[in-house]
């Protein structure tokens, strides 16, 4: 059964995988928030006592658990359990600020054409702004007039409120992915699907970058899931160029040769699901590929 608040325009999606304290302190700021949103969790395989935990201190919360990993795709089930016409995802280690779920929802509301919201992120415990916002707030794409902030080619989905029908027909997170800059694929989707993306500064998101991570395997999938986005989805000149680019930035270790090793094993199934973006988008993607290339905040690392 879906679930929505009295009212309410937005849920907020939690995926978490053995993070039981930093969802917990999420969960807590969550509950304090005047919007009140609803939220949804999914627990992907927690082995911690996760899901008994948020049961025990949060008895509002949804959670759902697979009973394995799906990574992003938790995302996707849990988008099932949504009835608000606008979904916030949020990481295990991040939290809203107090009115920004309802300014994007504002903002969604006024802006028909406008798919997906992004918001500043500041990194806790100094407050400083994530190297990223800069990059949002510098996004070289054109954008019609009326366009509430700068358009972006991409989200970041622990930071960003979407419409939740858009997401659904755009298919969501990809189970092939799995982790590890999902979004691009889909932003892709939706951009070819006729949306809008944007940045608006005026909402803010908080990062506590939890210590539980496994920065080699991040940065693996990261560098297979750019492969992948980009033989999929980039028109061949674009695919080539950007493929190369990002084999002569990437450190030259064994985490990288894994990562490649990964990638080209999907060859088979890329060529049948390959479906080039239109040529509009194209352009767009082209004028963010530079700007990618001397990113600071765009490092394989780990």
């Amino acid at each position: 059964m879906p679930i929505a608040a009295e009212g309410g325009r937005v849920t907020v999606v939690v995926i978490t995988h053995d993070r039981r304290k930093e969802l917990l302190h999420t969960l807590d700021r969550l509950e304090r928030l005047p919007e009140r949103p609803p939220v949804v969790v999914t627990d992907n395989g927690s082995g911690d006592g996760t899901a008994a935990a948020v049961a025990r201190r949060h008895p509002g919360v949804r959670v759902l658990r697979p009973g394995a990993n799906l990574g992003a795709v938790g995302r996707n089930l849990a988008v099932r359990h949504v009835s608000t016409p606008y979904t916030a995802f949020c990481d295990d280690d991040t939290w809203w600020s107090p009115g920004s779920l309802s300014g994007a929802a504002d903002l969604l509301d006024e802006h028909p054409e406008v798919a997906a919201v992004t918001a500043r992120i500041v990194v806790e415990p100094d407050g400083a702004e994530d190297p990223i916002v800069e990059e949002l707030r510098g996004s070289p794409l054109p954008r019609p007039d009326g366009l509430p902030g700068p358009a972006l080619g991409s989200f970041l989905a622990g930071a960003t409120v979407l419409r939740t029908d858009a997401f659904r027909a755009a298919g969501g997170f990809s189970p092939r992915l799995w982790l590890g800059g999902e979004e691009e694929l889909l932003a892709m989707d939706l951009m070819a699907a006729g949306w809008w993306l944007v940045f608006d500064e005026r909402l803010t998101i908080h990062h506590a970058p939890s210590a539980l991570r496994d920065a080699s395997r991040r940065r693996a999938d990261g560098i297979r899931n750019t492969l992948w986005t980009t033989w999929l989805r980039r028109r061949p000149v674009a695919a080539s160029r950007r493929t190369a680019g990002l084999l002569r930035r990437v450190p030259r270790d064994s985490t990288t040769a894994g990562a490649l090793l990964r990638a080209t094993a999907g060859l088979p199934w890329l060529l049948r699901e390959r479906r080039a973006v239109p040529r509009e988008v194209e352009r767009r993607l082209r004028l963010l590929d530079a700007a990618q290339r001397t990113s600071r905040a765009r490092r394989y690392v780990g």
